[in-house]
């Protein structure tokens, strides 16, 4: 064997204990990827092009850095970390730099973020798909909003340049029609409502007859959602149109329920029937899932996998945690069981054009059972993506709940008990140093999907740099 040949195989034989070093990282770790391959084509690139023909010092001094600088920042288990481990003081590799739990919205920006910035993400969520309570999938070539509708809107200019980046929009602009025993309402409230409910034509009569039940009620400072509610509408509004709904919805009575909820509510002297105060809304072309996918392509994502199941191996894998779920379920509730809301929903397929004619009309009376009727073709007014008109239609009843262990929380509760109960948690998850909590469920808080978009922004800006 000559002096050449010895080199390129003990080269060769380097490269390939490098190549092997990373394929069993990734046996060991779980990690469903196929970036070995393309790891160990890359790497072909950097064998010796020269045959037999002898390296100088330099040549090789180069080619041991390429190698060197691809397998930490290029390959299969880039930018590696290492932790001591206490009881032997050996040094154990972790293979990411975040682990983010949860591929919502919050989660899936937050990935996308750290990887601009170089870091390597495992994403991994309990569900069997991406895209948290956005998810949308196709029914009769229709995007179902399989938990609850979403309409995106905003005033936050940033943000909407950010989801725009990952989805055309439509122009879909809510304008929800609320049903009394039969009877239709405009919502928002404004002149439409007014007029139907008290027969007034003019803003200035719609503000006398609302002031007039104000006064009526002797509401100087309001203390609880109902009260709330009659400053803004007046009693006959409140009766009909929000307190049966209100009370389904929250499983509470409306003088149980804090008056912030309800502050939002638009309340309009004119005929504009757009619900949401927002320069920016629309419907992302696609459905939801689509625009997730988007932000998340080229990361890892595993799903269907438990977080608090399997904690401390997926804790091993990751320099920190970013954690999206419930932050009592992360404690193991040790503190006491902090209160949401659930929905369940019941959808089907109909073998006829349209429905009710609008995507979604509230049911505000107490007695029927369901909050709401969705009917999804509606958000993309009525066609397929081709531009087509749909033969059927996909409608979903909704029905709140309290929640208990194994149904899915949507809503925190947030009254003043379970905002105690919370801010204890937050005391706890303070200490958590190598752990982010964010989103809905891991900051126990009501988030539209711009302001979920915004905290995750800003907490990447933070962490990130």
């Amino acid at each position: 064997m000559t002096k050449h040949q010895g080199e390129n195989r003990r080269y060769g034989k380097s490269q390939n204990l490098i190549l092997t070093w990373c394929f069993f990282s990734y046996m060991d770790n779980g990690a469903k990827s196929v970036r070995f391959l393309s790891s160990f084509i890359i790497l072909q690139k950097f064998r010796n092009p020269h045959g037999c023909k002898s390296e100088t010092k330099r040549q090789k001094k180069k080619r041991d850095d390429i190698l060197a600088e691809f397998v930490y920042n290029r390959g299969s288990v880039s930018e590696m970390k290492t932790e001591k481990t206490k009881e032997t003081g050996e040094q154990k590799m972790k293979a990411y730099d975040y682990v983010v739990v949860g591929a919502g919205l919050y989660g899936a920006v937050f990935a996308r973020e750290a990887v601009k910035k170089g870091k390597k993400v495992l994403v991994i969520d309990k569900r069997p798909n991406i895209a948290g309570n956005v998810y949308t999938e196709q029914m009769e070539g229709i995007h179902v909003h399989k938990y609850g509708a979403h309409i995106f809107h905003t005033n936050n200019k940033k943000v909407w340049d950010y989801v725009t980046s990952f989805a055309e929009f439509n122009r879909f602009t809510n304008s929800p029609v609320a049903n009394y025993k039969g009877e239709l309402y405009s919502l928002p409230f404004n002149m439409y409502t007014f007029n139907k409910m008290w027969g007034v034509v003019t803003p200035e009569e719609a503000a006398a007859k609302i002031e007039e039940q104000r006064q009526a009620a002797g509401i100087t400072e309001p203390k609880n959602l109902e009260e709330q509610a009659i400053s803004l509408v007046g009693t006959d509004i409140y009766e009909k149109l929000i307190k049966g709904y209100t009370q389904k919805q929250w499983g509470r009575p409306c003088t149980e329920l804090p008056s912030f909820i309800i502050r939002r509510l638009p309340v309009r002297l004119t005929f504009d029937n757009n619900y949401f105060n927002a320069w920016y809304q629309g419907i992302p072309v696609g459905g939801y899932t689509k625009m997730v996918a988007n932000m998340l392509e080229g990361i890892e994502v595993e799903l269907g996998v438990d977080y608090l199941e399997k904690k401390e191996y997926y804790d091993s894998l990751g320099e920190k945690i970013v954690y999206t779920g419930p932050i009592d379920a992360y404690f193991a509730y040790e503190l006491g069981t902090l209160e949401y809301r659930s929905v369940r929903f019941e959808t089907e397929v109909l073998d006829k054009p349209n429905f009710q004619g609008n995507a979604a009309v509230n049911y505000t009376d107490a007695e029927t059972p369901w909050t709401r009727i969705i009917e999804h073709k509606w958000f993309e007014f009525g066609k397929d993506e081709n531009g087509q008109e749909l033969p059927k239609t996909v409608i979903s009843r909704e029905y709140s709940s309290e929640w208990k262990p194994g149904d899915e929380p949507y809503y925190p509760v947030n009254d003043e008990k379970n905002g105690k109960l919370y801010e204890e948690y937050k005391k706890l998850a303070e200490k958590e140093n190598d752990v982010i909590f964010g989103g809905r469920l891991g900051e126990y808080k009501y988030y539209d999907m711009d302001a979920v978009i915004a905290a995750a922004l800003d907490m990447s800006e933070r962490e990130l740099g």
